[in-house]
């Protein structure tokens, strides 16, 4: 997906870029195939549990099958359509017994194509589903299982590729999208190819309108508030923070922190962690 820049005939549109949807081929989605996409505006409970979420244009939940459980039917890809709820483009499979699917577009898939889920055999091609242990080492693979049966857990995201490095004992070495190294039991089912739309992370938003259109509110500095509001605020003109580390809202350590509970089961499972953390 090329990304086109505006031309800034306004204020608003200068240093502005957008999706090209050349690659659409579909505007209407399936109807029994989507639901109405509930606002909570980062509250839970009535209580804000995650700021700066509010507003933004009604959307629609396509019902995405990261399971894929209709093995040794093929399944032809009938459109190539727009979700607002993911940076990737999403597929419409219609299945030969006449069943209807959405599934993440895999990059280089296109209207017309077949494609397949297997739990034994299958050819090795972009958007066909099979267990890490009947891929071969070395394949691009997204929307990959952590538990065998409860559907793709990683690599969801636009542009996302997970590394296949190797197959030892019952476990399959992947490499994900963010560094990190770990261990699946290679009986996890996977797909084979990389995420479509890799140029999303590219797109310049420009505006805060463009980011209120998607539900994200503006965030301040905790340097320009007051010190009643935040420990980073007072001070006159451009003034450092005032302390050794910076700090959140509530006073605790804001970079660099762990957010990974310790001692989880999947500890074990980790070879290596995502650039620049530690085990």
């Amino acid at each position: 997906m090329p990304i086109k820049k505006l031309r800034p005939v306004t204020k608003g549109a200068r240093n502005i870029s957008r999706q090209d949807f050349s690659d659409i081929t579909s505007m209407e989605p399936e109807k029994s195939l989507v639901t109405i996409k509930k606002q909570f505006a980062g509250r839970t409970g009535g209580k804000i549990t995650v700021r700066h979420q509010g507003g933004g244009h009604k959307k629609y939940l396509r019902e995405v099958d990261f399971i894929r459980r209709r093995f040794g039917i093929p399944a032809t890809v009938k459109t190539i359509e727009y979700d607002p709820n993911r940076g990737a483009r999403v597929s419409l499979l219609a299945y030969k017994d006449g069943v209807k699917s959405y599934i993440l577009q895999p990059d280089g898939l296109k209207v017309g194509d077949v494609v397949v889920s297997s739990q034994t055999e299958a050819e090795i091609s972009v958007g066909n589903r099979l267990p890490l242990e009947k891929i071969p080492v070395g394949t691009p693979v997204h929307s990959v299982e952590l538990v065998p049966g409860k559907g793709g857990q990683l690599g969801h995201g636009a542009g996302a590729r997970i590394e296949f490095m190797a197959v030892e004992g019952q476990w399959a070495v992947l490499k994900l999208p963010s560094g990190e190294m770990r261990r699946v039991p290679k009986s996890c089912m996977a797909t084979i190819g990389t995420v479509s739309n890799p140029d999303w992370h590219l797109i310049r938003w420009g505006k805060a309108g463009r980011m209120r259109h998607r539900g994200i509110k503006p965030t301040v500095r905790g340097k320009v508030m007051n010190p009643v509001d935040h420990p980073h605020g007072g001070g006159e003109g451009k003034h450092p923070i005032g302390m050794k580390y910076a700090k959140t809202k509530w006073g605790k350590h804001a970079l660099g922190v762990k957010t990974r509970r310790a001692n989880l089961a999947s500890d074990k499972l980790i070879i290596q962690r995502r650039k620049g953390k530690k085990l």
